[in-house]
């Protein structure tokens, strides 16, 4: 009974994982909520998730924050730009059901279309940012590569992150949920897989995530040393 309750038993360390991912998921909600802080959030919580699963995590709250204010200004640039293209999708909605006007089936099938790709670009975004240090076309450039080599992994990361979804949709209960887990634990999920990706694409020599990004990574050209 008394290993059943030792640290290092399997059932303590599921427990205090998820004590990890409940944690994490408050404080995303709280650093959420000034909405312009979205990207910086998700950054950090992808450079927390990442040191996770590579069993490399320190101290949770210390590092999703230095990670927030180094990556604040880009993550913020971007997701200022995911904002404007959602703006742009919501009108088109607004267009297709309100008009009042037909649409060609042609028409409706392409803006769906490239509505799930930017998706699939949005699930390696952030990550990306977390963790190389791109320029911001760089960064989205590198991020639609990935998508559409890893097609299948791509899949299963966006069936992740619509599962709280889902489960809201059917259950009045599922806020609960939301609040603990629905950010946090998709995210988590995801981490398993592009974890694995990324470690293709970083150098040789680098064996854990470190504190600072020191390289960049450009898909078209190989691994370059970042300046800074």
């Amino acid at each position: 009974m008394g290993r059943f309750f030792d640290m290092d038993s399997p059932v303590m360390r599921f427990l205090n994982r998820m004590g990890d991912l409940m944690i994490l998921n408050i404080l995303m909600i709280i650093c959420c909520i000034p909405v312009i802080t979205v990207g910086a959030a998700y950054t950090a919580m992808h450079y927390v998730l990442l040191k996770m699963v590579r069993d490399r995590e320190g101290y949770l709250i210390r590092g999703f924050f230095k990670s927030f204010v180094q990556n604040f200004k880009q993550a913020t640039l971007i997701w200022l730009l995911m904002l404007l293209v959602i703006a742009v999708y919501v009108g088109d909605i607004l267009i297709f059901n309100y008009s009042g006007i037909v649409f060609p089936k042609g028409v409706v099938i392409a803006v769906l279309a490239i509505a799930i790709l930017l998706l699939m670009v949005a699930v390696y975004v952030f990550p990306l940012q977390s963790r190389f240090e791109n320029k911001i076309r760089h960064t989205l450039k590198n991020a639609l590569m990935l998508a559409i080599i890893n097609l299948p992994k791509t899949i299963l990361m966006l069936v992740y992150y619509a599962l709280p979804l889902v489960i809201c949709y059917f259950s009045s209960y599922a806020l609960v949920f939301m609040i603990l887990f629905g950010i946090s634990l998709p995210a988590y999920g995801a981490a398993w897989i592009y974890s694995g990706i990324f470690k293709k694409l970083e150098p040789e020599t680098e064996e854990e995530v470190v504190d600072d990004m020191s390289f960049s990574l450009q898909m078209d050209g190989g691994n370059e040393e970042a300046d800074g």
